[in-house]
C-alpha cells in the first residue's frame, strides 16, 4: 500500500531538514515523499536538493498561499493514503507510518488520526498535549476538532468531497475536517498514540489579528457547509484547550 506524505514549505531553512529526515526514517517502505516549495529564497532549496534523491517529487513555484500548495501536493500524490507533515514538525519516531497503514488494513476506514504534542523549538520540552479522543456526532460543535497534522486520508475522499479551498487564509483545514467528518460523515479511526510533534508558534496562533481571522473563518466554515453555526464556538473551542497544557 502506497502513502504520500506532503511536506509544503517556504523560507523554512531552520527546520526543513528536521521534517525531511524524519519522513525519510520511518520504517515503512511504501512512502511517496513530495515537497512542494513556494519559491523559496533563503537556502531552502539547497537544503532540500542534499535529500532530492531520497524525494520521490519535487516542485518549487509560486503558489496562492498554503492552502493551494497543499493542494498541490494532492494533485502529485500517487498513494492511496495521504497526510502532510509540516516543515518545521516532526514524527514521534520511526514507527508512526507504519502504524497508520495497518490502521487502514485492518479497518474499512476513509481516515484515521492520532494524538499531538506541542512542543519548544529544541523539540525537548512538551509544552501541550492534544489528545484527540474517539470522535463521536456533533463533537465539532463542542468545539473538537483531529490535530490536522496527525490525519491521514484516503485519495479517494479528496476526490469524493474536494480538497482545501484557498479563500481560507487560516482555516481552510479546520473547514475541511468540518465537511468531511461533521457534514459527511468519513469513517474515521483513532490511534491512542503521539503522531507528530509540532512546534509552537504555528500561523494560526500568532498574533491578534490571525486569532480574529480565524475566530471569523471558523464560523464561515459552518455556513459554506451549510451547518448551523453552534453558540458560544469561539469560546468552545479555546476552553478545550485549557486542560492539554502540561500534560504529559
Amino acid at each position: 500500500m502506497l502513502i504520500s506524505i506532503i511536506t509544503v514549505v517556504l523560507n523554512g531553512t531552520r527546520y526543513i531538514e528536521d521534517a525531511i529526515k524524519s519522513v525519510l526514517s520511518q520504517s515503512y517502505p511504501g512512502i511517496e515523499y513530495i515537497v512542494v516549495d513556494g519559491g523559496s529564497t533563503d537556502g531552502t532549496l539547497e537544503i532540500i536538493n542534499k535529500y532530492v534523491k531520497d524525494i520521490s517529487k519535487f516542485i518549487s513555484e509560486p503558489d496562492k498561499g498554503l492552502y493551494d500548495a497543499m493542494n498541490k501536493g494532492i494533485e502529485l500524490a500517487s498513494g492511496e493514503i495521504i497526510g502532510f507533515l509540516n516543515c518545521d514538525d516532526v514524527y514521534a519516531d520511526s514507527g508512526i507510518i507504519k502504524k497508520v497503514i495497518d490502521s487502514f488494513k485492518e479497518n474499512k476506514i476513509d481516515g484515521c488520526y492520532g494524538d499531538l504534542i506541542y512542543v519548544n523549538r529544541s523539540l525537548k520540552k512538551t509544552i501541550r498535549y492534544w489528545k484527540s479522543g474517539v470522535y463521536s456526532k456533533d463533537a465539532f460543535k463542542k468545539g473538537w476538532m483531529v490535530p490536522h497534522p496527525t490525519l491521514f486520508l484516503s485519495k479517494a475522499v479528496y476526490l469524493k468531497y474536494g480538497t482545501y479551498r484557498i479563500d481560507f487564509k487560516i482555516s481552510a483545514d479546520y473547514e475541511l475536517m468540518l465537511r468531511l467528518i461533521e457534514k459527511n460523515r468519513i469513517l474515521l479511526y483513532y490511534i491512542p498514540i503521539v503522531f507528530v510533534k509540532m512546534r509552537i508558534g504555528g500561523k494560526s496562533s500568532i498574533g491578534i489579528k490571525n486569532l480574529i481571522i480565524k475566530s471569523y473563518e471558523d464560523k464561515k466554515a459552518w455556513r459554506v457547509n451549510n451547518l448551523k453555526t453552534p453558540f458560544f464556538l469561539s469560546v468552545k473551542k479555546p476552553v478545550r484547550k485549557i486542560s492539554q497544557f502540561y500534560k504529559k
